[in-house]
């Protein structure tokens, strides 16, 4: 019998799991409408999953509202145990290489003019599925054309060759989220390296100076306002142009506590302080999410002269 994925991510015993009252700008509704209704008949119909469900975006009503999606492909249990994060983890079925088909067809269905495509981790694959990613670009290139892609990709653990997969496939944006900050690296995502997220997003420049670079942080896992800026100022130095700054709400008690809510005014100032450092574009509020407005974000600030 094969044993189900877990969702369990830390010790609640080494935790505090008090809960927290929400401050009253965080308000989330719950999804509803025609249209999200039909997406997610849609999706079930082509056995595809979304991030905004599995990973439970508080942005989900509103996107799929408004018939947008992030595709998760690879599957929907993650090779990796961060603990922040209610994907499931645990072993991974088989690679589907039909995946990259029913994507486009969703895509070319939703008539997209700009999509996000994300993944699970898959440490069982030596290139960490970066080959599906970039049929999967390739896909929606054929079926839907003129729409824009955007990538969310793990850190591949730095290897080169399984970035230039995906940068070959030439997405608009390519987007590694750093999640937090470097102190918290160990607590947060103990899977991860700093150095293999810094690969990515620097690689990714060099082998295509014309692509956007994209990254996004949570706020409320026990940094600071200095460290925060400092992360963002190393973003820079690695020549990111895209910053993401949402709030973390822990999605059960299973999870890593909530150690502050910040204010609608510092994340205003983040906003500001990003900008002044040089970002084309900073999206921080409360619920925030990797995705949120990319579309906007590509119109505003992609141009490649021989697309």
């Amino acid at each position: 019998m094969n044993k189900q994925p877990s969702r369990e991510r830390v010790n609640p015993a080494q935790m505090d799991t008090t809960p927290r009252r929400r401050p009253s700008w965080i308000k989330v509704g719950a999804p509803s409408g025609e249209t999200y209704d039909w997406l997610k008949d849609m999706m079930r119909s082509k056995e595809l999953h979304t991030v905004c469900e599995e990973a439970g975006c508080p942005n989900m009503g509103e996107c799929w509202g408004s018939g947008t999606a992030t595709f998760l492909i690879l599957g929907d249990v993650c090779t990796r145990r961060c603990g922040f994060c209610d994907i499931k983890h645990g072993k991974p079925e088989a690679i589907d290489w039909d995946e990259p088909e029913r994507v486009a067809q969703a895509v070319k269905a939703m008539d997209l003019k700009h999509t996000v495509i994300t993944s699970v981790d898959r440490d069982d694959d030596n290139l960490g599925g970066a080959r599906i990613f970039a049929a999967v670009i390739r896909r929606i290139r054929a079926l839907q054309p003129g729409c824009s892609v955007e990538v969310l990709i793990p850190d591949f653990r730095g290897d080169e060759e399984a970035l230039r997969i995906v940068m070959d496939a030439r997405p608009e944006i390519l987007n590694h989220n750093l999640e937090t900050v470097p102190r918290l690296f160990a607590r947060v995502q103990p899977s991860d390296r700093l150095e293999w997220s810094r690969a990515v997003l620097t690689n990714a420049k060099k082998m295509d100076k014309r692509v956007l670079t994209k990254s996004g942080i949570m706020l409320g896992l026990s940094e600071t306002l200095d460290e925060v800026r400092e992360v963002m100022r190393m973003l820079r130095e690695w020549q990111v142009d895209i910053l993401t700054i949402g709030q973390y709400l822990q999605p059960s008690r299973k999870h890593l506590p909530i150690e502050r809510y910040y204010t609608l005014e510092e994340f205003a100032e983040l906003k500001t302080y990003g900008e002044e450092i040089g970002f084309g574009w900073v999206e921080s509020q409360p619920l925030v999410r990797s995705s949120y407005h990319a579309v906007e974000q590509v119109k505003a600030l992609y141009r490649r002269e021989d697309k």
